[in-house]
């Protein structure tokens, strides 16, 4: 683990380190204090009694920059025990800090240098003549108490790499996840614009139809131009709703509520609006339910490009609208231009200003319907009009609990 990648301590943290480190110290100088009386050695008492703790409060001291030179400071605290019994722990708090770093060179010096002092602080302090025992102490048991030290670094270090690990997968996964929510909430952004798009050529459809009217009919009551124009100042007012909408789409936040998108409970509304507009416009059939919102959009698109067809192309026509299903079924939508006869054509006179497209047309609503798993029929009727049927499957809903 590298020293930038260790988590900083606290002062509380860091406190009680050192004061563990001083605590693990007192015993092995408090023993060798009273080995060392027995001794009779004064002038290494002296030491023992004012050098000592200095050069241990000095480790301690030292070991504040332990995690910005680890291995400087592992080896200075190390070698300075040779000369100092209360440093010990001192010594293995940093020989504990350097195996954290799980790095095999570093951590075996500091323990080569830890035991070789240990070794040698048996000699500045002779509380025993040299024998067989004398050995043990020298090497067998720095070498245990340096295991110890190493095995809980290592641990210590093991569980930072997986914690570190662990946060590092959680922050990605949280990005992903927020990427992907922003992913969504664009495409579902463009998805309500197009839609809303296609009501806005919708409505200036209708508005040109009826200007078209107006242009090519003299022979108008002063209720049917009335009827008209207040039709195109409605249409043309509810076409810069649209746009608006649109545009607020196109520009809202992440946090921006998405307005309410048209469903089959709308579809009676926009015949309305076609036969405003001067369409002789129909609409029958029973719908048993009511379908998903998605299916119910996508009817509500089928019928508005059924009405915009035939407000550009037949304006003089009858157009029927028939809504057939139920859940469990399909649902059924088909639209129809009845041929219009002479007089209407006449009346109409419009056929020569042709309304705005969705842009969409035929195709891209065929590829809404193949994409709700469903099929788009359309062509010349037996009759000499035009059809348009979609037929969209409707499956059930699983009932709430």
């Amino acid at each position: 683990m590298d020293t930038d990648e260790m988590p900083r301590l606290g002062g509380r943290q860091q406190a009680w380190r050192l004061g563990a480190a001083a605590a693990a110290g007192v015993p092995v100088w408090l023993s060798a204090g009273v080995l060392l009386a027995d001794g009779q050695a004064a002038e290494t008492g002296s030491w023992f009694a004012t050098g000592d703790p200095l050069v241990a409060l000095g480790c301690l001291t030292l070991l504040l920059w332990r995690r910005r030179s680890p291995l400087a400071v592992a080896m200075t605290v190390a070698i300075a025990s040779t000369v100092s019994m209360l440093a010990t722990g001192a010594a293995l708090l940093a020989l504990t800090s350097i195996s954290t770093r799980r790095r095999p060179v570093e951590t075996g010096a500091v323990v080569l240098a830890y035991v070789v002092a240990s070794s040698l602080a048996v000699g500045l302090y002779p509380v025993e003549d040299g024998d067989g025992a004398t050995w043990l102490e020298r090497a067998v048991v720095p070498a245990l108490t340096a295991g110890i030290a190493v095995a809980l670094g290592t641990a210590v270090g093991a569980r930072r790499v997986e914690i570190r690990s662990l946060r590092e997968r959680a922050e990605s996964a949280e990005r992903e996840q927020e990427a992907r929510a922003a992913q969504a909430r664009a495409l579902e952004r463009n998805r309500i614009a197009r839609e809303m798009h296609d009501v806005l050529a919708h409505r200036i459809s209708l508005v040109a139809l009826q200007a078209g009217v107006l242009g090519h009919r003299s022979d108008l009551t002063p209720e049917e131009s009335s009827t008209l124009l207040r039709g195109i100042a409605d249409g043309s007012q509810q076409a810069l709703e649209d746009l608006r909408d649109v545009l607020g789409v196109l520009r809202a936040g992440p946090e921006d509520p998405e307005p309410p998108q048209p469903s089959l409970d709308r579809v009676p509304e926009l015949v309305d609006d076609a036969r405003t507009s001067g369409l002789d416009a129909t609409l029958a059939g029973t719908v048993s339910g009511t379908p998903p919102d998605t299916l119910g959009r996508t009817c509500y698109r089928v019928v508005q490009e059924g009405l915009t067809n035939a407000a550009k192309h037949a304006p003089g026509a009858g157009v029927s609208v028939t809504l057939e299903g139920a859940a469990g079924g399909e649902l059924r939508v088909t639209v129809r231009n009845v041929r219009a006869d002479s007089r209407a054509n006449a009346r109409a006179g419009a056929r020569t200003v042709r309304p705005p497209t969705s842009g969409f047309g035929l195709p891209g609503l065929g590829e809404r319907v193949t994409l709700a798993d469903g099929t788009l029929d359309h062509g010349p009727a037996p009759d000499g009009g035009y059809i348009l049927i979609a037929r969209l499957p409707w499956p059930h809903q699983p009932r709430e609990r």
